[in-house]
């Protein structure tokens, strides 16, 4: 199944506050859990900002509960300088 990204839906939803986080976390081999937040087209916005609402919504859902380590896979980019912040 291809992942769905926080951002995608909620532009389709029209909020981060109206999805749940079973629609876009998803369980795979030996049970790694993963999410895609998703970003702006290249060159349109900036996606440090799509990335801070996604760990938000991913704080304020629970999803970081019950995990041994999270990882994250991020663009080596300061452009917007959302990748500044710790996290």
């Amino acid at each position: 199944k291809a992942q769905t990204t926080i951002l995608h839906l909620a532009a389709e939803r029209g909020a981060v506050e109206d999805l749940e986080l079973d629609e876009v976390l998803l369980t795979g081999y030996q049970g790694v859990k993963c999410v895609e937040s998703g970003g702006p087209e290249p060159g349109v916005g900036c996606a440090g900002r799509g990335i801070i609402t996604a760990i938000n919504f991913l704080e304020e859902n629970g999803a970081y509960e019950d995990l041994d380590f999270v990882s994250y896979d991020v663009l080596g980019d300061v452009v917007c300088g959302g990748f500044a912040m710790p996290i």
